[in-house]
């Protein structure tokens, strides 16, 4: 057996399990999920899919899911991801998941600034932009231009990190920074070259953005077993 990967193949956060699982050259399953079917629907697939709340109700507002080849079953694509380089270090790209002490802290320390400062600000962003006028909700201005400015700030910040290293966490690239691919690459259609306007963040997130595992996923996934 292999695993099976659900999800909508445009979700941002399935998107992040995939590049993991590709990266790391595990053959997966994709069962892509039509959420706009709506709410009884998902309870059905949740159900069948064995994913429940301690409570025994399906979980409210989880988009990807990963079932693993004896049944077990974890959401929230970063955990996953973790879980993922976890069982296999030792296939495809090495090293995502430090385990050295000090490089697993700094791993760590670079994953909260990503979901703090960046996936929070440039989610919300994306969100105002791209997806409220998708779902009928009005653009708002005044929010979008807030979320920009502290995005921008919080790049500072990066482009000063990684002027005096390669990735987040050091010289070797861990999940901490294939974390910011499904949000980073939606943002020019946002309306935003952000990431374009600072020098190192702009050589990091160009080399991330050609990784033959982002190439694989970004426009749609496939399952590849």
């Amino acid at each position: 057996m292999v695993l099976k990967l659900y999800g909508s193949p445009i979700s941002t956060c399935t998107k992040r399990v995939a590049l993991v699982l590709h990266e790391k050259q595990v053959p997966f399953e994709f069962h892509a999920i039509d959420f706009s079917k709506g709410a009884l629907h998902r309870k059905s697939l949740y159900s069948r899919s064995l994913l429940f709340t301690p409570c025994h109700l399906p979980c409210p507002g989880i988009d990807q899911w990963l079932q693993d080849d004896d049944g077990f079953i974890l959401y929230e694509s970063r955990a996953v991801c973790q879980y993922i380089a976890a069982k296999y270090p030792d296939q495809g790209t090495k090293g995502l998941l430090p385990t050295e002490l000090k490089a697993a802290a700094l791993f760590q320390q670079a994953s909260s600034v990503e979901m703090s400062n960046f996936d929070d600000n440039a989610a919300k962003l994306v969100f105002e932009k791209l997806f409220k006028p998708h779902f009928g909700l009005t653009f708002d201005q005044a929010t979008y231009d807030r979320l920009l400015a502290t995005l921008t700030a919080k790049l500072d910040a990066y482009d000063n990190i990684l002027g005096k290293q390669k990735y987040l966490a050091g010289d070797e690239l861990t999940l901490a920074d294939l974390y910011h691919l499904p949000y980073g690459s939606l943002l020019p259609a946002a309306g935003t070259n952000v990431l374009e306007t600072k020098p190192n963040v702009n050589r990091w997130f160009t080399e991330l953005s050609s990784r033959p595992a982002w190439l694989a996923v970004k426009d749609g996934i496939k399952g590849t077993a």
